[in-house]
C-alpha cells in the first residue's frame, strides 16, 4: 500500500500560483491568497474591537464612578495617574538613565574623580575672582567724621590707584619702586588672561554641578540597596530630583 501511494504522489505536480500577466504588470503584484487571507483577518480583527467597544459603550452604566477618574490627567494623549506624575517628577531622565545602566560602585568611582579634579583646578586657580572685580567688602574704622572724608584707600593700602580694583597680586608701592613685576601688563595681554580665567571658573562651576549630581544618584542607588532589607521600615521624607528618599528602619539586634 505504501508503494502505491509513493507511486500516486510521485505522479503529482507541485501547485504554482501564475504571476501577474505581462500586460497587467502596471497594475501592480497580483495578490495571492495567502496575502488576501491576511488582509481579511486583519479587517475582521480591527471590525470586532470596534463593535466590542461600541458594545461596551451601549452597556456603559452613566453612575459608574472609579476613584481613579479624578487621580488622572490626560498629558499628550496620554492618561498618567496621580502616582506616576509623582515619581516622574521624583526622578529626573538624567538619573533614571545612569540608575538603570550603572550601579553604584561606578557612579561613585565617577564622582571620586569628579571630586579630585575639582580640587586641582582649585589648587591651580587660587580661588581668584574671574571678573577681577571684588564681589566682598573690606571694612576700614577711622576716629572721625574728618578723617572719612580725607580718607585715601591707596595711601592706606600703600599702593597705586590702578590697582585698588584687583584683589589678587596687588605689590606695594616700595615694590613696583624696587623689583620687576613679572607676569603680564599689557592691557591685550591682561584681557587674554582674564578670557581664560572666566572659562577655568566656568569649567569648575561645570565639575561641581557634576558632582552633586552623581553624588545625588549615589544616595538614591544606596537607599534602593537599603530597601531590599525585609525589616520593616517607615518612610519619613519623599524622594525629590535632588535628594534621596529617607526612611527609617526598625532597631534590631545584631548577633
Amino acid at each position: 500500500m505504501s508503494s502505491f501511494r509513493k507511486a500516486l504522489k510521485s505522479r503529482q505536480r507541485n501547485h504554482h500560483e501564475r504571476s501577474q500577466p505581462e500586460f497587467r504588470k502596471h497594475l501592480g503584484l497580483l495578490e495571492k491568497k495567502k496575502d488576501y487571507k491576511q488582509r481579511a483577518n486583519d479587517y475582521h480583527k480591527k471590525k470586532n474591537t470596534l463593535l466590542a467597544f461600541r458594545k461596551k459603550a451601549l452597556e456603559k452604566n452613566p453612575d459608574e464612578f472609579y476613584y481613579n477618574m479624578i487621580n488622572s490627567q490626560l498629558q499628550d494623549g496620554v492618561h498618567l495617574s496621580k502616582k506616576q506624575k509623582d515619581d516622574e517628577s521624583e526622578v529626573t531622565e538624567e538619573q533614571k538613565r545612569v540608575m538603570t545602566t550603572q550601579d553604584i560602585k561606578y557612579v561613585e568611582m565617577k564622582r571620586v574623580a569628579e571630586a579630585r579634579k575639582i580640587e586641582r583646578l582649585k589648587g591651580s586657580l587660587h580661588l581668584l575672582d574671574a571678573v577681577s572685580k571684588q564681589k566682598n567688602k573690606h571694612t576700614f574704622f577711622v576716629d572721625s567724621k574728618k578723617e572719612v572724608q580725607s580718607f585715601d584707600l591707596a595711601n592706606h593700602l600703600n599702593t597705586v590707584p590702578e590697582l585698588l580694583d584687583r584683589v589678587y597680586n596687588r605689590p606695594t608701592v616700595a615694590t613696583l619702586m624696587n623689583e620687576r613685576i613679572l607676569g603680564a601688563v599689557e592691557p591685550r595681554s591682561q584681557k587674554k588672561l582674564s578670557k581664560q580665567r572666566k572659562h577655568e571658573y566656568k569649567l569648575l562651576a561645570q565639575r561641581i554641578d557634576r558632582e552633586r549630581k552623581l553624588f545625588v544618584i549615589s544616595q538614591k542607588l544606596q537607599t534602593r540597596k537599603d530597601l531590599q532589607d525585609k525589616s520593616k521600615k517607615i518612610k519619613v521624607k519623599k524622594e525629590t530630583p535632588n535628594a534621596p528618599a529617607i526612611y527609617k528602619f526598625e532597631t534590631k539586634r545584631k548577633r
